[in-house]
């Protein structure tokens, strides 16, 4: 139990930035775990905030909280705020009033809620109520640290599993320096076109529930399409979104990006998909599958030259089976090895010539040949597994947890940071998240994502770096 309060100083720090942490603070499952593992929040305290159904609510509850947790929770606060990529808030909490001029209290205020059946009634103002609640004293206010759980959803979503949470991170795109450009360039992909690439994004949120009748809303879906629009565009490509189309019309959007002529002046291009979807393939709205090998074939070197020894970017936010990851328990100890993958090596075959291949000479030169399929690096929200396949998870406000992390770490890492290496980040945060939904089979259930890669570079974006000729 902790003794004493917060130190006054701290005190006035949080006091003084409240409004602009209830405007902008992420309180999402990555926080408050970093703030119980201070022992700063008890799980009843998490409970509570979490419990809260906007982002403004749970900031507002959780700035009240804390300064009554003791003189670390104000250290605390600004390390899990470092820890989940807030930084430009704990150097605000840091800064000294003095550089923000005469200093002044802010209130935090409760935001309004909705009222339930009472359409008639008069409704007193947010203060008004504020004063009745917790009297005329100045903020932070206090507060009762048990309420009501929050209500248990009654019907779990099919396919891909929804939890609840907030905005997703819109820290701008951090650029890539001259310096860094100039040291990486020769050794990689080259990416410097303007703009980079084409972006092709698909978009599945509604299903027809004729046609489809086991295919549930993806609610939050719109959330991702609007994600990926911001962050690729902040990334100098050309985006084009569709949204709920049938597995023909996918057929068909896909077959005429990839025709478009002007990939022959571009140095990249992206593809997205965001649907239900089973191992190998996504739906359509119509409830029939798109195949994924494909979509791949449909971008090799065969069937789309203009894009060839060019780095082709996939991802894929969708199930890959029913099966939910519960995660399990972390033993204490050395880590555990794993015994080497087997690698399968090529046959060899040099032998059989082609009656035809000196057709192909030019000049009296055989042209370089090409694998069929180069080039690629396809991110999968979820895991193939040898037996089952698993599940996505998808929050109904902030979108999917793939998308969330792949936005965050680009806008974040791109500019120092090679794709394969930023994949890898996704899946260690995405490793490190937990459902946070008590009383459902969601709580605390883990997600794993993937990606296979047949990138022969280093493919950096260089993002907002244009080279001087």
């Amino acid at each position: 139990m902790l003794e004493c309060g917060m130190l006054e100083q701290d005190r006035r720090a949080l006091r003084r930035r409240s409004a602009v942490l209830c405007k902008d603070l992420v309180v999402d499952e990555l926080l408050i775990q970093s703030l119980q593992a201070e022992n700063i929040l008890t799980e009843s305290m998490a409970e509570t905030i979490m419990a809260e159904q906007t982002s403004h609510k749970r900031s507002w509850r959780l700035l009240l909280l804390l300064p009554k947790r003791g003189p670390r929770a104000f250290s605390s606060f600004c390390s899990a705020l470092q820890e989940t990529d807030q930084q430009h808030l704990q150097d605000l909490l840091l800064r000294s009033p003095e550089k923000d001029g005469k200093e002044t209290a802010v209130e935090i205020i409760q935001p309004e809620e909705e009222p339930e059946g009472n359409a008639g009634r008069v409704l007193k103002s947010t203060t008004e109520r504020k004063r009745e609640r917790f009297g005329d004293s100045s903020l932070p206010f206090p507060t009762q640290e048990e309420v009501a759980a929050k209500r248990a959803r009654t019907r779990a979503e099919t396919m891909e599993f929804s939890l609840d949470a907030d905005s997703p991170i819109s820290t701008p795109v951090l650029p890539c320096t001259a310096d860094f450009y100039l040291s990486h360039c020769q050794q990689s992909y080259r990416v410097n076109s303007s703009p980079r690439g084409f972006v092709l994004v698909i978009s599945n949120v509604t299903f027809d529930p004729c046609a489809a009748p086991d295919l549930d809303p993806r609610k939050g879906g719109e959330v991702d399409d609007e994600v990926l629009r911001k962050v690729f565009t902040e990334l100098d490509y050309v985006v084009t979104v569709h949204r709920d189309l049938t597995a023909q019309g996918m057929r068909m959007c896909i077959e005429n990006f990839c025709r478009r002529p002007d990939h022959r002046t571009m140095d990249s291009c992206v593809v997205c998909l965001l649907s239900h979807g089973v191992e190998g393939a996504i739906y359509g709205t119509d409830g029939q599958l798109l195949q994924l090998d494909w979509v791949f074939e449909s971008f090799d070197n065969a069937h789309c030259p203009l894009l060839q020894n060019k780095p082709k970017m996939f991802f894929i936010q969708a199930c890959r089976g029913e099966e939910m990851d519960c995660g399990v328990e972390q033993i204490d100890g050395p880590p555990r090895t794993c015994s080497p993958s087997c690698e399968q090596r090529d046959a060899g075959r040099e032998g059989q010539g082609d009656a035809n291949s000196r057709q192909r000479e030019d000049m009296g030169r055989p042209r370089i040949k090409l694998p069929q399929r180069s080039d690629m690096i396809c991110g999968f929200a979820s895991l193939k597994g040898q037996r089952t396949c698993t599940a996505a998870m998808r929050n109904t406000k902030r979108g999917s947890w793939f998308i969330q992390e792949l936005n965050r770490t680009l806008r974040l890492h791109a500019k120092d940071t090679h794709l394969a290496d930023i994949m890898v980040q996704v899946n260690g945060r995405i490793k490190e998240r937990e459902g946070y939904a008590p009383g459902t089979a969601h709580h605390r259930c883990k997600e794993m994502s993937e990606f296979t890669s047949s990138l022969c570079k280093d493919l950096y974006l260089f993002p907002k770096y244009q080279p001087q000729y």
